[in-house]
């Protein structure tokens, strides 16, 4: 980010709370600053014929100190105000200067971290510094005398007032800059974290669509088969159906199971098409195939448990590569992830559902929260109405588990 930039960054001003801070902080000052001109004239500190009396020197304590309660909401004039009030002090001879003082580098400080402009906050501190030293050298000059009648004595405390002034006058303008600068990063990074979240969710919305994309795709090759075989089997009908009355109903019983399944394919994977440019075509996969996944695990140094539990039935080719997507998913998830030693994976034909099981023994982080892969599955899940759970599993590793409904006359 260039310098331009930084100085024409605009910190937000003060909230209904810091305002409210304030008030109640400067009106606290004033009233410690009274005090403690108390406590000053009693002990007699700075006291000398040249003194203010007690009403003027009670309006400078004031006007160097209250001003603190609009700070952060007009920093420019509070800084400018306190200076000027708490030279007038000290010319006019006020005995309170401890909290004054304070008050000066509180403004100081305020002016770096609250001022609206950085360039005119930067020439505001170094005069109103340059003046605070203008006039220390000026009380030496002009009532050095008054001090001490000892050169030497009045030198050393001329030198050790110009060092401990110039400590705190550095203090405070180096720590103006540095909370500008932290809150100016606050700022960015609140930017950035939003536009990051922004760019994350549209990758996971593109992810989405292309998943579906790649559903649809694979559906239209289920489609277009089960309307050619059904076209086959019309035409076969319509030949035999004078000469062989049983063959023409069987061509018509196997028509009847083709549209069944065509139409359940339509109805699950409607909302999932989307018009996409032509893509390669995949290779055809499915569930008989899920042994090559287990192959491909083994020959990676996994231990691999593959179990089949059920009779299988024929499932809808949609539904059966879902199922072989998902385990490769899983599987593929513990291999970059889990570091797991066992991978165990279990097919349940159940009454009228499909449940796969993938469970390792890795470490519980095989699927990553809110991964590409993890929202694939979830969409492969939901298209047929099924159920995905993913998580640790009681006895370690993690597991991932998918179940799909199936219509009983699909597996007759």
């Amino acid at each position: 980010m260039s310098s331009v930039t930084l100085d024409a960054w605009q910190r937000p001003g003060p909230t209904a709370g810091q305002r409210r801070t304030d008030r109640w902080t400067g009106l606290a000052v004033a009233v410690v600053g009274i005090l403690n001109l108390f406590l000053a004239r009693r002990a007699e500190i700075l006291e000398s014929e040249h003194a203010a009396a007690l009403p003027e020197q009670i309006c400078w304590v004031v006007a160097t100190t209250l001003p603190l309660v609009l700070r952060r909401r007009h920093p420019d004039m509070v800084a400018v105000v306190i200076a000027l009030a708490f030279i007038g002090g000290q010319f006019r001879g006020s005995q309170e200067q401890q909290v004054t003082t304070g008050a000066l580098f509180a403004a100081i400080y305020t002016l770096g971290a609250w001022g609206p402009n950085p360039v005119r906050s930067r020439a505001l501190r170094l005069a109103i510094i340059g003046a605070m030293f203008a006039w220390l050298a000026a009380v030496f000059v002009i009532f050095g005398h008054r001090l001490d009648d000892d050169p030497a004595v009045r030198a050393s405390l001329a030198f050790n007032s110009f060092v401990v002034n110039a400590a705190f006058f550095a203090f405070c303008y180096l720590m103006g800059d540095a909370v500008r600068q932290s809150v100016r990063r606050s700022h960015e990074l609140e930017e950035q974290a939003a536009e990051l979240r922004a760019a994350q969710a549209l990758a996971a919305e593109r992810a989405v669509l292309g998943e579906r994309v790649r559903i649809a795709r694979e559906l239209h090759d289920v489609v277009a088969h089960h309307v050619s075989v059904m076209g086959i089997q019309a035409s076969a009908c319509r030949r035999a159906l004078d000469k062989d009355p049983a063959r023409a109903r069987t061509a018509l019983a196997a028509i009847e199971d083709g549209a069944r399944n065509a139409v359940d394919e339509l109805r699950r994977m409607l909302g999932a098409l989307r018009t996409s440019s032509l893509i390669e075509k995949e290779s055809p996969a499915g569930i008989d195939r899920l042994p090559e996944i287990t192959d491909r695990a083994r020959d990676a140094g996994l231990t691999v448990r593959y179990a089949v539990y059920g009779d299988p039935v024929p499932l809808p080719e949609s539904l059966s590569l879902a199922a072989y997507r998902i385990v490769q998913e899983a599987v593929t998830n513990t291999l970059k992830h889990a570091h797991a030693q066992v991978l165990d994976i279990r097919v349940r034909y159940l009454s009228g559902e499909l449940e796969l099981d993938v469970t390792d023994d890795g470490r519980g982080g095989s699927a990553a929260s809110g991964g590409m892969g993890l929202v694939g599955m979830r969409e492969r899940v939901a298209v047929h109405d099924g159920a995905l759970e993913h998580g640790p599993h009681p006895d370690g590793g993690y597991r991932v588990r998918a179940r799909f409904p199936y219509q009983a006359s699909v597996a007759s």
